[in-house]
């Protein structure tokens, strides 16, 4: 495997180990379906607490999976993927690349 390959695996690491919890790939998918979403209205659909998903919510920001946008006092979350998918398809692309160049 090529240096740049596993530089990107790297980078990737830290995305797959977040997208291994149920609870952050409901709230995508949430996000996905429905679009802009505050914790309480998040909340509804799973049993989690506020707390809970204010938590992972700011987990997935630190990976920008999510946006967030204030509007007087509610906040308001939607997917932010591209990024990410950018990423995802960069390390796809090397696998290729390295596995052609065998």
């Amino acid at each position: 495997m090529s240096q740049r390959t596993m530089s990107l695996l790297q980078d990737c690491i830290p995305l797959f180990s977040l997208l291994q919890d149920e609870n952050r790939q409901k709230i995508l998918m949430l996000l996905f379906d429905y679009g802009e979403m505050t914790v309480n209205q998040i909340t509804e659909y799973l049993p989690l607490s506020r707390p809970a998903v204010s938590h992972h919510l700011k987990l997935l920001l630190t990976e920008q999976l999510v946006t967030v946008k204030k509007v007087q006092k509610e906040r308001y979350y939607a997917l932010h993927i591209e990024l990410a998918l950018a990423r995802l398809k960069a390390l796809v692309q090397s696998i290729e690349q390295d596995q052609h160049n065998r």
